[in-house]
């Protein structure tokens, strides 16, 4: 059981955010150590056969399939929602005595030549690690990132609501089943135990869909203290979308807009739409816009973006389609 004491200053300081970069580096510890028939198998199946042309060497060896990974692979977003290339960039700035530390630390648990390689030139061997990260998100994670950031977003408009309707006892009681808050301290349930008290620097919360079904935990020096979990709805990420071309749904209201009704089961922005379905962006506002005023889809604003989804009409449209 690892235990975070949590002061006032520290519960006025949490916050959510979600990385690419962070489900990029956990994404290699599903590659290492997941089935094809879990959860993540469709994800597996498809793209394994993609990265034989990477060499992983460097990459596994600092990622396996269990235990520490370290620290400075996965730096703390500073917004709510950022790019792959601006974590990018501040895993590039970290300190290389930092990097050193990290990688000694997992030299202890998993000797290997390549991370001798590495602890020795730890200018070098940041460098090695941003540009392997960066060709492994292009083959592995990038394709996927649409539907894995709507299902993020969709998490993070779930946790404001639990938060705006219980505060800080709701949200923890509904984050994860090993997640707990007693009185002023955070209890993760790990294999080990640990305390730390957070000191006021705060807590940042990170939905990340590789790190299932496990709960990550970063507090020490000089990082963000972070606790990684499972979005909600994370079962459905890699549900296949239902065909409607020649179903009854279609011969109602159309093929693009029977389309765009079976893709939204998780809210996404026009943007990501367009991306599923090979669709303008004008020609999907459109759409959005007719199937929006029938009540077939719903939409909120998230900060400058407006994301839909299927509404209850939408599901029972689609559940009656043939």
């Amino acid at each position: 059981m690892i235990e975070l004491d949590l002061s006032p200053a520290d519960l006025s300081r949490i916050r959510f955010a979600f990385s690419p970069v962070w489900e990029t580096v956990t994404s290699l510890r599903t590659l290492a150590g997941s089935a094809a028939n879990g959860l993540h198998g469709p994800w597996l199946r498809d793209v394994r056969p993609r990265l034989a042309a990477l060499d992983l060497e460097v990459l596994s060896a600092l990622v396996p399939a269990t235990g520490y990974i370290p620290d400075f692979l996965t730096p703390a977003p500073t917004r709510r929602s950022s790019s792959f290339e601006a974590g990018l960039r501040d895993l590039s700035a970290t300190p290389l005595k930092h990097v050193a530390t990290d990688l000694e630390m997992l030299s202890v648990s998993q000797p290997s030549p390549v991370l001798d390689r590495l602890i020795a030139s730890p200018a070098s061997a940041l460098r090695t690690i941003a540009a392997e990260l960066s060709r492994y998100w292009a083959v592995a994670v990038e394709p996927y990132w649409s539907r894995v950031r709507a299902l993020l977003q969709a998490d993070l408009a779930y946790r404001m609501e639990e938060l705006a309707s219980g505060g800080v006892d709701q949200l923890f009681r509904t984050l994860h089943p090993l997640v707990g808050l007693r009185h002023d301290t955070l209890l993760v349930t790990k294999a080990y135990c640990g305390q730390t008290e957070l000191g006021g620097r705060g807590l940042l919360l990170v939905p990340c869909v590789f790190a299932w079904p496990d709960v990550l935990v970063l507090t020490a020096l000089p990082h963000q203290p972070t606790v990684t979990y499972s979005p909600r709805g994370i079962g459905r990420l890699w549900e296949t979308t239902p065909a409607t071309s020649d179903s009854p749904l279609a011969d109602l209201l159309g093929r693009s807009r029977a389309a765009i009704v079976a893709q939204l089961d998780l809210p996404m922005s026009t943007t990501q739409l367009a991306c599923q379905l090979n669709l303008t962006a004008p020609t999907l506002s459109v759409h959005l816009k007719t199937l929006h005023a029938a009540g077939v889809v719903s939409s909120r604003r998230d900060g400058r973006t407006v994301l839909y989804r299927r509404t209850d009409l939408g599901d029972s449209l689609l559940a009656g389609r043939t």
